[in-house]
């Protein structure tokens, strides 16, 4: 039996921030765009893994959430404590380069870790937290 992960969900707050951030700084393809009542959902992933995609989505959009429960979704948001992912990359300082040039929001750069991973991290234009390991 094979399981694999097809989607992973990030929250948005601007959806054209979010495509010039995954679409044209990371290189991902946009496999979808749908809007419905004036709020749009993004599929987006990495050119040649088709099996893989991120949902880009607008957050706290359940019709059973409160105004409360939205406002504190959007400020874990703000702070980059809501949602995160971690990508790979066959050279992390040259991607953490080509991000920097495009004016990617830096929240460390490419470094060894302690426990064995070089990797670097940026948020997103929504704050969500982005780790890039050097792969192999």
């Amino acid at each position: 039996m094979k399981i694999t992960i097809h989607y992973a969900f990030l929250p948005h707050t601007d959806a054209d921030a979010a495509l010039a951030f995954y679409r044209d700084a990371l290189g991902f393809e946009v496999r979808n765009d749908v809007g419905y009542d004036g709020l749009r959902w993004l599929t987006v992933g990495p050119a040649g893994q088709p099996e893989t995609a991120i949902v880009l989505h607008p957050p706290a959009t359940d019709p059973g959430i409160s105004e409360e429960e939205r406002r504190t979704i959007l400020e874990l948001i703000a702070k980059g404590s809501y949602g995160a992912l971690t990508l790979a990359s066959d050279d992390v300082d040259e991607l953490f380069d080509h991000l920097v040039a495009h004016g990617a929001d830096v929240v460390q750069e490419p470094m060894d870790q302690p426990y064995g991973v070089r990797d670097c991290a940026f948020r997103d234009p929504a704050g969500n937290l982005l780790r890039i390991n050097q792969a192999g």
